[in-house]
């Protein structure tokens, strides 16, 4: 009966929902959801389009599965548009489980409690599918096309008819005769100016008429979509600058299916998938446009977006009028718009964070330290100059009624946690042992070189630095190409002939390894090219040996010769074989033996786990205990550290790899914590490129002087040579990560020299401090609060 009783309360509460918000059409799916926050639909006047925030990108896959169901029910033989990349992973989970486990009681019951109406089975077959977007051209049967994509995961694994889907070929659009875009542009790069001027030669001849064919092809199938009704169902993500499908910022609200020109940040964002920047700038794409998407106007239209990394562009986009540099914005025509988001992506959202504190019992320090350093933002005034009035806003009005202590306590007892944590920061420790973990294999000193610096200036203590992935997605293949050339001219002459009769290039010649290390490092010090050369080709060809699983040099020579054709014929972006995926990885891990030797470090300090989960797959495995905790346990057993380091994901997101190796890391330290009887290790989180701290959740924050900065972008640029042109780079800085790392560096310095004001560094007693123009942020943790900071985030993915 309690039961019986909370369910028609349940009910009640979602009926309720959907009159109120009757205006905007809420489903009962989407008033489900919303029930079970504490947030309204939309927030007026701040808010613009309407939002349901869920925990995790999990459950933000399942929402919008469940959603994607209800429609197709209620819309058979419908158009519907989805997405492609990372974004769409647990849609795509979520819908095919329902569809293939529909008639499972449990599936049933589940579908049922989140409002679906289990009786009528979804007609997948029955629906009209349109691909958002495409490069051009584009081999469609490359594994990184969208064409290949939409074919994969949802006309075959949702059973749609492929004859009711409108795809985009692009090798076969533009083409007339016998002449085809990929031969037409051998280098795929589309020159959109031949629209409007006269061809220089033949080959721009047939360019400019492949153009115009693209052209009309982009008319008639926007022309299509129009007569099938338009778009009823669009579920997309959305881009670091707010691009949705490839409309991107400064797209006319008004725009149509058509080839165009991105910008700098896809780009960038899809680096990854192409196989570098090298071959996504520049790229064309086919889109539809943002009319394309709007022309239907009773069309549900759903945003997608995970983690704190997207709550800027997710925040201005739901809060900002009507403007072309929100191309999002776009969606206020549309009564079914909605973005569907998770706490981190919401962080931004001013109301709903309103909302979160103001259901806070007791608020904890960090967010006392928030509002306090906000008002000073905003204010843009040191935190001791502000004055009571500043904080009559509806923050500084709920924070003093929850703490109920005076203006001038809260903003000493902000200053004070900053000052503190810089004192953490400037603190030289003896007689620790340092593990520092990382994801990737810039991880660390892109996250906080100088304070290792700081560090190891005290010879009792010890440090070692553990890579858990082998990082081979970050190496190109015409970078491999390059090195493997300069190596086989090295075997070609014969300089290598003594070394191969004394058994220097043995796989367990650790001496051997540590002088490659230093033969290189030399090479950087007398800025001799060539003394860098013959200690990468040494090293080179040690990995091709292990890699290929042969010694003979006649046979590594002649494999030489096939991977040179390899790498030049595969496609960038295409999923490498395992054993190309060794190699590539060990050039990752050359590159960080060098830059640990710069510090003094041999190679029995710097540790490869090469952890199973990371495989480059587009969908990633979580991690597991045996194949991927043990090897963290094994290594924290053989180093007995005393501090942790590693790199602290803001927000559990699933497919990211720092959250997983976040996971796995504390799940190998609770571990060991037991078996050892250990409980008083010490954790640093760090953040570098990807994410940042806000000042408020660090406690320790590290001076640099610009030695320090100058240190971190030359040993950058000297140790990782495979990163050094930036053929992944950050959508934020065009250029390598080192110089990103400083932008941040100097902006996190900046904030605390704004909160503090300018005379605390400038007139310090402390030379360190003024000598200060930059910062690194940590966040210094007990173990038991890492592990719980980890079983809060697995605990909300699990439960689904």
């Amino acid at each position: 009966m309690g039961a019986e009783k909370k369910s028609v309360k349940n009910d009640s509460a979602v009926e309720n929902l959907i009159k109120k918000y009757k205006k905007y059409n809420l489903s009962k799916v989407e008033s489900t959801a919303l029930s079970q926050t504490p947030y309204e639909l939309l927030y007026k006047p701040a808010e613009k389009i309407p939002v349901v925030i869920v925990d995790n990108f999990p459950k933000l896959g399942k929402l919008s599965a469940l959603r994607f169901i209800e429609w197709v029910q209620d819309n058979p033989g419908g158009v519907i548009s989805l997405p492609t990349g990372k974004t769409p992973e647990h849609f795509i989970k979520w819908v095919k489980h329902y569809l293939n486990s529909w008639h499972i009681k449990e599936v049933a019951e589940d579908l049922a409690k989140n409002g679906i109406n289990t009786s009528v089975k979804p007609n997948m077959a029955s629906l009209h599918f349109v691909q958002i977007d495409e490069f051009y051209p584009m081999n469609p049967h490359q594994h990184n096309s969208f064409y290949y994509y939409v074919n994969k995961y949802y006309l075959k694994d949702f059973g749609l008819d492929p004859k009711k889907a409108m795809l985009l070929d692009c090798a076969k659009i533009g083409a007339f005769g016998e002449n085809y875009p990929l031969d037409i542009f051998k280098d795929k790069k589309v020159d959109l100016t031949l629209r409007y001027r006269i061809p220089k030669n033949y080959i721009e001849k047939f360019q400019k008429e492949a153009i115009y064919r693209v052209d009309q092809y982009c008319t008639e199938y926007e022309e299509k979509i129009r007569n099938l009704g338009g778009i009823g169902f669009f579920l997309g993500g959305i881009g670091p600058d707010g691009h949705i499908g490839f409309n991107t910022r400064g797209s006319d609200h008004y725009s149509t299916t058509r080839l165009t020109h991105t910008n700098y940040e896809t780009e960038a964002a899809a680096a990854g998938d192409l196989g570098g920047i090298e071959v996504s700038r520049g790229r064309l794409v086919i889109t539809i446009g943002l009319r394309t998407i709007t022309a239907n106007p009773t069309a549900t239209a759903i945003i997608i977006a995970a983690g704190e990394a997207k709550s800027g562009i997710v925040a201005d986009s739901i809060q900002s009028e009507k403007n072309i540099i929100y191309p999002a914005s776009v969606l206020q025509v549309l009564p079914r718009a909605r973005f569907y988001i998770t706490k981190g992506a919401a962080t931004c959202l001013n109301e709903r964070a309103l909302v979160d504190f103001k259901q806070t019992a007791t608020p904890d320090k960090s967010s006392v330290y928030r509002i306090v350093m906000n008002t000073a933002f905003n204010k843009n005034e040191p935190i001791d100059n502000l004055e009571d009035k500043d904080f009559n806003d509806n923050f500084g009005t709920a924070l003093i009624n929850k703490v109920k202590i005076s203006i001038t306590d809260l903003k000493q007892q902000t200053v004070n946690h900053i000052k503190s944590s810089i004192k953490k920061g400037l603190d030289e420790k003896n007689n620790e042992v340092f593990l520092h973990t990382a994801p990737h294999h810039d991880d660390i000193m892109l996250g906080y070189l100088p304070y290792i610096e700081q560090q190891i200036t005290r010879p009792s203590n010890e440090h070692y630095f553990a890579y858990m992935t082998s990082g081979f997605t970050a190496v190109t293949n015409l970078y491999v190409a390059e090195l493997l050339k300069t190596m086989l001219n090295y075997l070609k002459e014969k300089k290598f002939s003594a070394l191969l009769k004394n058994g220097y290039f043995e796989a367990n010649n650790s001496i051997a390894r540590n002088t490659e290390t230093m033969m290189y490092l030399d090479g950087i010090a007398r800025k001799r090219v060539i003394t860098m050369e013959e200690a990468q080709s040494r090293r080179m060809l040690r990995n091709a040996m292990i890699a290929l699983e042969d010694d003979n040099i006649e046979n590594i020579q002649q494999r030489i010769d096939e991977l040179l054709n390899y790498f030049h014929t595969q496609y960038p972006g295409k999923k490498d074989l395992p054993y190309i995926q060794n190699l590539k990885g060990m050039i990752r891990e050359w590159e960080a033996d060098v830059l640990w030797g710069y510090f003094g470090f041999s190679k029995g300090s710097v540790k490869h786990l090469r952890l199973g989960f990371y495989k480059g797959d587009i969908f990633t495995e979580d991690p597991t205990v045996n194949r991927d905790v043990v090897p963290i346990l094994n290594l924290l057993h053989e180093v007995k550290p005393t501090i942790v380091t590693l790199a602290l994901d803001p927000e559990g997101s699933g497919p990211d790899t720092h959250y997983k190796v976040l996971q796995a890391v504390a799940h190998a330290l609770k571990l060991y914590e037991d078996e050892t009887g250990i409980k008083n290790i010490r954790v640093l989180g760090y953040r570098n490129v990807w994410f940042r701290y806000h000042p408020c959740e660090a406690n320790m924050y590290v001076p640099l002087s610009i030695s320090h900065l100058a240190v971190l972008e030359d040993s950058f640029l000297n140790s990782f040579a495979s990163q050094k042109n930036a053929s992944f780079p950050s959508y934020d800085y065009d250029g390598a990560f080192s110089g990103l790392a400083r932008k941040i560096q100097v902006r996190q310095y900046i904030q605390i020299k704004d909160l503090l004001g300018e005379d605390f560094f400038a007139h310090n007693d402390d030379p360190r401090l003024r000598a200060a123009h930059g910062m690194v942020f940590l966040k210094e943790m007990s173990s038991q609060e890492l592990l719980d900071l980890s079983q809060e985030l697995k605990r909300s993915i699990e439960e689904m």
